[in-house]
């Protein structure tokens, strides 16, 4: 399906083991109220495995139009948010792009618009969860996904978290169900620097609610949040044994890959990357922004997969016990342009959506595109 408009319009690598701050030290971080869950699966975890991107297998859809989120759907489909108008798209199991519907409140703006999708299924009902800019701030709001695939539609949107800042940058967005059921959401500081050391502000944040929108059994600090002294994290995935990690983009120095723990601070903005200082949690591993500017990521096995933006590449990190287990990968360098998701469907393969369109890229013929690449096991 074509759009009738578009919006106008990661290879270094550099694993740095120090760090200079050049900060004065930020407050100190609220200590969490009691210590919180360990989230990891609920059976022992397979023996490590680690995946390689292969070649790109094919196009399953084309002419999207600043697409933000995908989330795969049994049967070979998919769902599609469009950042500039509020549409959500449905990729039929035929390969047919259709409309689903469009959030009405959204009010787009700089990088802020429809952001993440999650999709939540219990007793034979469909739920769908965004992440969107409004007038005034960022919101969560869950919706109905009626009917049944190939033909779906949305059901009255109820906001569920509100009153996330919102500005022309940094305004975070992805969403995603974690192993304890529970929904994740990402924040950014939207240009508050110290928003992100402000434990009652919910910018700078990566939170964890429930389906209605409240703070998770054993969270922290007993509030929405789970970690903090983020400047604007865009990926959130689980890695086969429960790890839970974090794409974040940097000032102008260091992206970073984050393994997220509960409680724990982040650093920003008293530290970039690496530092070393006693009270942040370091990343695991970093990149000059020029190789990264990193958005969504996805996990197989043990190894993260991560979207690259300005960096126009995707990198392969796999990890052992929440370390990192060798050096980063690069796949597919300035061939497809600035990537924006990536997610890992139940056919084995690596879908890829492409970010030319949203006014920072170059399209190319056909974009934006969401791409299919084959997964090779690793040595």
């Amino acid at each position: 399906m074509r759009r009738d408009a578009r919006w106008a319009a990661v290879g270094c690598l550099v694993l740095a083991l120090t760090a200079s701050a050049g900060c004065t030290a930020p407050a100190p971080s609220p200590a969490p109220s009691s210590q919180a869950p360990t989230i990891g699966p609920s059976t022992a975890p397979a023996a490590e495995t680690w995946w390689r991107a292969g070649s790109v297998t094919g196009t399953l859809a084309s002419e999207l139009v600043a697409p933000w989120s995908v989330v795969p759907l049994d049967g070979g489909g998919a769902l599609i948010s469009e950042r500039g108008d509020g549409t959500v798209l449905e990729l039929t199991a035929d390969g047919g792009v259709r409309t689903v519907g469009v959030i009405p409140a959204v009010v787009s703006g700089g990088e802020s618009g429809l952001h993440g999708l999650a999709l939540h299924e219990a007793d034979g009902a469909r739920t769908l969860f965004a992440y969107f800019g409004a007038s005034d701030d960022n919101r969560v709001a869950r919706m109905p996904l009626l009917g049944d695939p190939g033909s779906f539609e949305l059901g009255e949107p109820e906001v569920i978290v509100d009153g996330i800042a919102r500005a022309s940058t940094h305004d975070g967005g992805r969403l995603a169900f974690g192993p304890d059921g529970y929904l994740y959401v990402t924040t950014g500081d939207a240009q508050r620097r110290d928003a992100a050391q402000d434990p009652d502000d919910l910018g700078g944040k990566i939170l964890r609610v429930t389906v209605d929108g409240d703070p998770a059994p054993g969270n922290p600090w007993n509030t929405r949040v789970w970690s903090m002294g983020h400047r604007n994290v865009q990926g959130i995935a689980w890695t086969a044994d429960g790890t839970m990690w974090a794409s974040e983009f940097g000032q102008n120095t260091w992206d970073e890959l984050n393994r997220i723990e509960p409680g724990a601070n982040y650093g920003w903005p008293a530290v970039e990357g690496i530092s070393d200082r006693e009270g942040f949690t370091d990343p695991v591993a970093q990149w000059p922004t020029s190789d990264a500017s990193p958005s969504g990521i996805a996990a197989r096995g043990d190894t993260v997969f991560m979207a690259g933006l300005r960096g126009e590449r995707l990198w392969q990190i796999d990890t052992d016990a929440g370390k990192m287990r060798g050096e980063p990968v690069a796949a597919l360098v300035g061939e497809y342009g600035r990537l924006r998701d990536v997610v890992t469907p139940t056919d084995g393969s690596l879908w890829l959506l492409t970010n030319n369109t949203d006014g920072r890229g170059s399209p190319r013929p056909g974009d934006d595109l969401l791409l299919r690449v084959e997964l090779v096991e690793a040595p």
